[in-house]
């Protein structure tokens, strides 16, 4: 099979807004696309970690922002289109993980409805705000946060995982829509990062991948365009992907999954 071609991205001269940039992963792509000298702007529900970003890196700017509330996005956009009117690069990378115990007596679909909200309709609802802008803009890109676990579940974590494994199937929509437009569309799928997705212990689990190291081969990746199908995946992002095509699924499953 032909690998469609996905445009490299730029990773300098630009003005980009992350979405989720106040920890984990969104952060630390913040830091490293500041490094880099780019107008990077951050989001996030705290201002407390917003002011402390700015203070620690003069130039980046955040704003507050609740992907979920219309209101917080549409005073986000009208800033964002007088103030930096040059955005040409959206992450959207705001989400929240919850395991669910759907067989409890007292599961209901509060949890499932929240995880929907900020990590399917929060990126929808960025994506439909700044894609105008962005789509005039030169080395125009988009690239949403999934995970790994969008090709193998965690069956503790139902909802949070069919939410990436939606985001990994509207990407390819999108990106195929935008094929004539000089939009690049990229999907970041992380494997098991040491952050605080779902508590603090994950930012200590030894067997999650360093945060440092997790970025640091991104950019790389970036910086060198490997992203085939428009997907930016390190290597220990590999056995998980290709494990149905190679006749892994179910030994993969049922590691994830014992019992």
């Amino acid at each position: 099979m032909t690998t469609p071609h996905v445009r490299p991205i730029s990773l300098s001269d630009n003005t980009l807004l992350i979405t989720g940039g106040t920890s984990g992963i969104g952060r630390a792509l913040a830091e490293a696309f500041h490094d880099l000298g780019n107008q990077v702007i951050v989001t996030g529900r705290r201002q407390a970690l917003l002011d402390a970003m700015m203070r620690e890196r003069p130039g980046l700017v955040g704003f507050p922002l609740d992907v979920g509330n219309p209101d917080s996005l549409a005073r986000l956009t009208e800033t964002l289109r007088s103030q930096f009117p040059d955005l040409n690069m959206l992450i959207a990378n705001a989400g929240i993980s919850q395991a669910e115990d759907m067989g409890s007596d007292d599961w209901d679909a509060s949890v499932a409805a929240s995880i929907v909200d900020t990590n399917i309709m929060g990126v929808l609802r960025v994506t439909a705000a700044f894609l105008p802008m962005i789509r005039k803009r030169p080395n125009a890109a988009i690239m949403a946060t999934s995970s790994n676990l969008a090709f193998i579940p965690r069956a503790d974590y139902p909802t949070y995982c069919a939410s990436k494994a939606f985001l990994h199937s509207w990407l390819q929509s999108l990106r195929h829509q935008l094929r004539n437009v000089p939009v690049t569309v990229l999907e970041l799928s992380p494997p098991y990062v040491q952050t605080e997705l779902t508590g603090e212990h994950q930012a200590k689990d030894p067997r999650a991948m360093p945060l440092a190291d997790y970025v640091t081969e991104v950019m790389q990746l970036l910086a060198m365009g490997r992203h085939p199908n428009g997907e930016v995946l390190v290597e220990r992002d590999m056995a998980r992907r290709r494990a149905e095509r190679e006749g892994r699924y179910d030994e993969m499953y049922a590691a994830i999954n014992p019992g």
